[in-house]
């Protein structure tokens, strides 16, 4: 990848982080990338284009540093402890990466290949629920829910943090965990 590709896809994350994607203009993100706007579309066709391309590329890393090696013969508590601590690894480590996959996630600007992408990670988690949920250990119900559950906890768990400018502890992501953990299992 060329840098200044590069310097695009890291300038148009900080914008849209910060003001959103209908908030920011496509010579600003020029202006922070220090290159033309004409640049950017030798790169990209179009806005929609670039904030798709930067979706895509995070959510595949965040799809593979949570889903790479999974223990799949471990059993669900370990599973869950495994998923839970990887999504945690990565939001705490790629701050700006997180709250940009969530302030884009249900966009209507998303194309099918980034909904496809996201698709994949949810296809993967909602057999890993149901296996378990067949097995009697997690609760019954539309392993969606359960999903939705979990992911809300996450989220609130990093709000609550960088609403007092500080990144989640290792200790603060263990206790949620064990918390959330005690809500959904059997």
């Amino acid at each position: 990848m060329s840098d200044k590709r590069e310097a695009i896809l890291d300038a148009a994350l900080a914008l849209f982080v910060e003001r959103g994607f209908w908030g920011t203009a496509v010579p600003e993100i020029a202006d922070r990338a220090g290159v033309g706007a004409g640049t950017i579309y030798r790169y990209f066709d179009s806005k929609e284009a670039l904030v798709n391309a930067i979706y895509r590329g995070q959510k595949m890393r965040f799809s593979a540093g949570v889903l790479d090696d999974f223990p799949a013969s471990a059993n669900t508590r370990e599973q869950f402890r495994t998923i839970w601590m990887r999504m945690a690894r990565f939001a705490s480590a790629n701050v700006p990466a997180f709250i940009f996959l969530e302030l884009h996630h249900h966009a209507s600007y998303l194309d099918a290949e980034s909904r496809a992408v996201e698709q994949r990670m949810l296809d993967i988690i909602t057999a890993v629920v149901t296996a378990a949920q067949a097995r009697r250990e997690l609760k019954a119900g539309d392993p969606r829910l359960l999903m939705g559950l979990v992911l809300g906890a996450f989220i609130g768990v990093i709000r609550s943090c960088l609403d007092v400018g500080q990144t989640p502890a290792d200790a603060d992501w263990a206790f949620a965990e064990q918390c959330i953990w005690e809500a959904i299992r059997s």
